[in-house]
């Protein structure tokens, strides 16, 4: 069993960027990732400056290489089952059955997406069918779009694509819950709202040609955007009582600490903000107030 100073679970931005900081700080850091990060079907990632259209591999595969040329930081491929805590430490376990112990935990562990059971849905994740307009929205601009969602969430949601195409499609795939009023603004703004179950996404290799319906309807689009459900990659709720929030993200503080002592989140874990750049942001910061807690115990 080995000891750190700090374990980072999550090897892709937000843990690299902790790592990077607690690296430089000469502190003794394991970082264990699964390397199956959740965007890796995404062709190129954006509004990132220094790296904007860079695929998200490339500025990983860097972001890695920078943060393991410092030597007090060390890396574990595997899949974390298990978190312990104990009377002074924190002890991770991983499906291979290693054993890592650490003074803190930083959980940059992300998010897993809940595919709907709509054939051609997961294949176009991350290429056609997207989450985010400020990732991706400027490179389907002006085009034909639609939006898979429904509710006060769909209609927020609505205001921002429509900033960016007026040829706009709402699919709530069965019957709509939207109010009345929130109907009329959307006839209003010519957005065409289709009730009809979808069948499924013709498409291809991921780029989306047509929906199809189960009424036999077919649309065909340039972009779906999607709001689906998502569950934390690692069990620190059921593990160690870390909270979530009413929406499924662990919670946090301003100082990203978690309501337990010793363990802080960053990253798409802890924000509905699902980006490289927020997640590098995060992790750099997480990274910084840990060294800070460290050195205040050890001073």
């Amino acid at each position: 069993m080995k000891n750190y100073d700090v374990i980072i679970i999550g090897g892709s931005y937000a843990g690299l960027s902790a790592g990077m900081a607690l690296g430089r700080s000469l502190r003794n850091i394991l970082i264990i990732d699964s390397g199956k990060p959740c965007n890796r079907q995404t062709p190129h990632s954006h509004n990132f400056i220094t790296h904007d259209g860079k695929t998200p591999k490339e500025i990983s595969d860097l972001a890695r290489e920078q943060v393991a040329a410092y030597p007090t930081v060390n890396f574990h491929e595997g899949i974390v089952t298990q978190l312990r805590k104990t009377e002074k430490s924190f002890e991770a376990e991983t499906a291979g059955g290693e054993k890592f112990v650490a003074k803190k935990l930083i959980l940059a562990s992300g998010v897993k997406d809940k595919m709907p059971d709509i054939p051609g849905f997961a294949d176009c994740w991350g290429i056609s069918v997207l989450h985010c307009p400020y990732c991706h929205g400027y490179e389907v601009r002006n085009e034909v779009t639609g939006i898979l969602s429904d509710g006060d969430m769909a209609y927020d949601f609505t205001k921002l694509v429509y900033n960016l195409t007026k040829d706009l499609f709402l699919f709530t795939n069965g019957k709509s819950i939207l109010s009345k009023e929130q109907k009329d603004k959307l006839a209003q703004n010519n957005i065409s709202l289709i009730e009809d179950e979808v069948e499924k996404i013709e498409h291809e290799n991921g780029n989306i040609r047509k929906i199809i319906f189960k009424t036999g309807k077919e649309i065909s689009l340039k972009a779906l955007y999607a709001k689906i459900p998502f569950e934390q990659n690692i069990s620190a709720e059921k593990d160690l009582g870390c909270e979530l929030t009413e929406q499924g993200f662990i919670k946090v503080d301003f100082m990203q600490k978690t309501n337990i002592p010793g363990v802080f989140a960053g990253g798409d874990n802890v924000t509905m903000m699902r980006s490289v750049a927020t997640a590098i942001a995060q992790g750099n910061f997480t990274g910084a107030v840990v060294n800070k807690e460290l050195s205040e115990e050890e001073f």
